[in-house]
């Protein structure tokens, strides 16, 4: 058997702490942060260490993360600890570190985070219950993690995190639900707030800045329902009529098949149903919307904002000029313009092999354009058709909807044939969108 080999001697000893301070952590912490020749943290966390740790306090510079690899190589051969809160690897400094030096360069010492806490002292199982950072990042994104009877923790920025909380959950349609804070967590100071509805939290209430939320998610009567799969209804959007309807962008969203962490163009983006659809498939998903309108790309910053995604690129262009500095993409749909010289040929080169691109349009100018790109590069071509029951007199009858050709395709390898279909003027209908 061929012996495993050593692995390497960290360079950097990451170590958790609680609002316990040094009382908390483990003997093998402790070792590490009295042996250390310097030690990096926050200056709450460097504050809690005792005068036995000798080493050159270094507090993380703002912003954090920019920092890091200048601040490691300047201490390069030096034996290196940072404190981190709770659990390094549970949106912690642990992430940063590992990126930067690859695991094998830390040793990763975690203390109990504040979830494992506040489950702890809540009764909630972890398991059940879904975590919503809003530490550098907007409060918006918890908009989509509300759905009626679900449990929310959100780690908190800071002491008027909890109030933005309750502001989003009565503008979002959850006023009823029953709200907690939980501060200095594990420390001698640790307090639990009484539950108290969102529609009845002070607006002008600071808590201390070391606290996580706990939401008790109730959907007020009336309100809205937005489901977890594609195909929200059309009400939960503002737009100007350049929408994909409900059951078409069911369809479309399953044809694009999102995974985690992929990116999608979402080309001529409308009212950005798509990409704020792709986008909450998985909070790894990202998107880049490209609208030439600047109203409706207006528009779309406001769709994700208040459907839990305002992390949505929105570019405002023209495609496919605006395309040419974008990242690859793993999916691109195309909602409108199919007719713009070369926006297909494009869109299709920047695909990687794998990458799928779906096409819907309702024009037959663009039609014929699918019909091109279907003979040459295969895939499947559908014509969707909805009807909607409506009164006629006294009966009920069919309204048929526009209907909807989708061409949806994968590239299965490098040597694809480009597509070099005909071009004709712009699609003044802007396609489905």
């Amino acid at each position: 058997m061929t012996p495993v080999p050593p692995r390497p001697t960290p360079a950097v000893t990451v170590v958790g702490i609680g609002a316990d301070g040094w009382d908390g952590i483990a003997d093998a912490a402790r070792a590490a942060l009295r042996d250390a020749e310097v030690i990096v943290g926050g200056p709450r966390q460097l504050d809690l260490l005792p005068a036995e740790c000798t080493g050159e306090h270094v507090p993380w510079p703002s912003p954090l993360r920019p920092a890091v690899p200048g601040l490691l190589a300047a201490h390069t051969g030096r034996r290196i600890a940072v404190l981190a809160s709770g659990d390094p690897m549970f949106y912690g400094i642990g992430r940063a570190l590992t990126e930067e030096l690859g695991a094998d360069a830390l040793r990763v010492l975690p203390h109990p985070s504040s979830v494992a806490y506040a489950c702890a002292r809540l009764g909630w199982p972890q398991e059940d219950v879904e975590v919503v950072t809003v530490v550098g990042r907007p409060v918006a994104r918890v908009a989509a993690a509300l759905h009626d009877g679900c449990r929310l923790l959100v780690l908190s920025a800071g002491a008027a995190t909890p109030g933005e909380i309750a502001a989003l959950l009565r503008d979002r349609g959850f006023g009823p639900s029953p709200m907690r804070v939980l501060e200095q967590l594990g420390g001698p100071r640790e307090e639990t707030s009484d539950a108290l509805p969102a529609d009845d939290w002070p607006a002008d209430r600071l808590c201390d800045p070391l606290n996580i939320v706990a939401v008790d998610c109730r959907r007020a009567p009336g309100a809205l329902r937005i489901g977890a799969v594609p195909g929200l209804p059309d009400a939960a959007y503002e737009h100007d009529g350049q929408l994909t309807k409900r059951h078409v962008r069911a369809a479309t969203l399953a044809a694009l098949a999102p995974a985690p962490g992929e990116l999608l163009w979402d080309v001529g983006g409308g009212s950005g149903s798509i990409a704020v659809e792709w986008m909450r498939t998985h909070p790894s998903c990202r998107a880049v919307t490209v609208e030439r309108d600047p109203v409706r790309a207006e528009r779309i910053a406001r769709n994700a904002d208040r459907l839990g995604v305002p992390a949505l690129r929105v570019v405002t262009g023209a495609a496919p000029a605006a395309l040419a500095q974008l990242p690859r993409p793993d999916a691109v749909f195309i909602g409108g313009g199919l007719t713009a010289p070369e926006l297909l040929e494009a869109c299709w080169d920047a695909l990687p092999v794998g990458g799928r691109l779906v096409a819907n349009t309702v024009t037959l100018e663009s039609e014929a354009q699918l019909g091109a790109a279907h003979r040459r590069l295969g895939g499947e071509l559908v014509k969707l058709a909805v009807a909607h029951a409506v009164p006629v007199g006294g009966f009920t009858g069919w309204r048929q909807a526009m209907p909807v050709t989708q061409w949806a395709v994968q590239k299965t390898s490098a040597s694809d044939p480009e597509y070099t279909g005909p071009a004709s003027d712009d699609d003044p209908a802007g396609a489905t969108r």
